[in-house]
């Protein structure tokens, strides 16, 4: 978002924070905590401390997802919706096809039971994490500002995010996909933007 923020922040008050798990963001202990539901409570609870009881959202991959649970549990708090390089949890898994299995791999490896992948990631989480940079499209290492690679990386680097984005996936599988199907009769409200490359894998 650095170079997203700035331009946004001419006209809106933005708030961008690091999902639990990420970043600089603590890492809670199991993967309940991690179901989006959870997350976007995290959002919305941040959003009220900071005094704003409603407001625009929008969140890219796993953020979109976050956003789009956060719009179906609250949503008289959210103004409006985009989301970027998502189709909904539910849709991905239940439809699944070869296709999205083997660019989505990722989303079975980081779900396997701890610590395997964990064990994995840690051994050469700069190898790991670089690869999935430029092996989902046609971007290169060039392609990503250097001062954003040092803050990836130096989070990357960390046992507690690896673990926490191992739990995310986790939770995915775990916990989302029931809530999800819990809500498919459900619409967001809101007015929503819904953006993705048409090269995608999705």
């Amino acid at each position: 978002w650095h170079q997203v923020a700035p331009a946004l922040a001419r006209d809106f008050t933005v708030v961008a924070a690091d999902l639990r798990g990420y970043g600089d963001s603590s890492a809670p202990e199991g993967t309940e905590p991690y179901s989006f539901r959870h997350m976007a409570a995290d959002q919305h609870a941040l959003m009220a401390s900071l005094g704003f009881e409603q407001f625009h959202l929008v969140g890219h991959d796993r953020g979109g997802r976050t956003a789009h649970r956060l719009a179906l549990d609250a949503p008289g708090a959210v103004q409006s919706l985009t989301v970027m390089d998502i189709v909904p949890t539910h849709l991905l898994l239940e439809d699944l096809t070869r296709q999205v299995a083997q660019a989505y791999y990722h989303w079975f490896f980081l779900a396997q039971p701890a610590p395997f992948p964990e064990t994995m990631i840690g051994h050469d989480p700069d190898n790991y994490f670089e690869s999935c940079l430029t092996g989902w499209g046609s971007a290169t290492l060039d392609d990503f500002a250097p001062e954003a690679l040092v803050a990836y990386r130096a989070a990357w680097r960390q046992p507690d995010v690896i673990r926490g984005m191992c739990a995310d996936y986790r939770a995915a599988l775990a916990y989302d996909f029931d809530l999800d199907a819990a809500d498919l009769g459900r619409q967001v409200p809101c007015p929503a933007l819904v953006m993705y490359g048409a090269d995608g894998a999705m």
